[in-house]
């Protein structure tokens, strides 16, 4: 089991939105065969962007391989990031408020910074 630091960072670094989080579990979930971007739309009840940009940011972090160019598989790059993943899906299952806001928080840095921009400030 990862520490809890190890997994808020994984979090906060993997997931861009909570659309990504839910098709990794549902790759877990299925982790025993292929899946088409169709089948991941249907899936998840989402929309082709939404699952495109989902599994770009799945890729990039090791957690999915694309065999060809329709079809996806739950593939960690290595066992720790597999249990990462475990440990991702069992929080979300568990805490998922506190979850969403982990990933919430750290996507929106650059809205907070904006909004800071123009915050008036008493010092």
């Amino acid at each position: 089991m990862p520490a809890r630091h190890d997994l808020s960072g994984f979090i906060r670094s993997t997931f861009r939105s909570v659309w990504a989080l839910e098709l990794l579990c549902f790759l877990r979930k299925g982790a025993e065969r292929d899946w088409s971007r169709a089948e991941l739309v249907a899936g998840l009840r989402a929309s082709e962007l939404v699952v495109d940009q989902s599994l770009d940011a799945l890729v990039a972090a090791g957690l999915v391989v694309l065999h060809l160019p329709d079809r996806v598989h739950y593939q960690p790059a290595s066992a720790a990031l597999d249990a990462l993943a475990r440990a991702a899906e069992a929080q979300y299952a568990s805490s998922p408020d506190k979850v969403r806001r982990l990933i919430v928080s750290s996507s929106s840095g650059g809205l907070n910074a904006f909004a800071d921009a123009f915050r008036v400030r008493k010092d």
